[in-house]
């Protein structure tokens, strides 16, 4: 049976106006050593596909979303 993984490769935190307002953008920063394991090749350019998602609190960095790649494995 094959299930999906989730491989952790940065953060991110919700983008706010210098007035508090929230706006509908997340910043995220990527540890590139991670995401490199990840890129794949598709006619001949190389690509990273990725999910970002918010978390159910706010880390200890006040960090709301968190990226991941989904891979496919095997389970035994």
């Amino acid at each position: 049976m094959k299930s999906f993984k989730k491989n952790y490769i940065g953060k991110g935190k919700e983008v706010k106006t210098k007035a508090g307002k929230k706006l509908d953008i997340v910043k995220v920063t990527l540890k590139m050593t991670e995401v490199l394991k990840h890129k794949h090749e598709y006619e001949g350019e190389e690509y990273i596909t990725f999910e970002v998602a918010k978390m159910q609190k706010p880390d200890d960095f006040k960090r709301t979303h968190t990226a991941y790649v989904s891979t496919r494995e095997e389970e035994n």
